[in-house]
């Protein structure tokens, strides 16, 4: 694969688990371990794209997203 094609990948990837756990989180139905579960994915993802960009700040935001879904796994955990 290309490096454009990795980019695609990961872009798509992560968002769709980001809007995914957006909407668990958001429904209050129980599924808050899986939300959170699905927001680290996302932020991995996203960290992965990050690197190959070399989009410095994004991939920051990304171990923050990833910190906010461990702690989200340990409260609801």
């Amino acid at each position: 694969m290309t490096k454009r094609n990795w980019i695609a990948f990961f872009e798509t990837t992560g968002s769709m688990t980001a809007m995914i756990y957006a909407v668990l989180i958001a429904s209050n139905t129980g599924n808050e371990i899986l939300g959170f579960s699905l927001l680290l994915v996302s932020a991995i993802l996203f960290g992965f794209w990050g690197v190959i960009d070399r989009r410095w700040a994004f991939l920051a935001l990304q171990f923050f997203y990833a910190g906010s879904a461990i702690l989200g796994l340990i409260r609801w955990g």
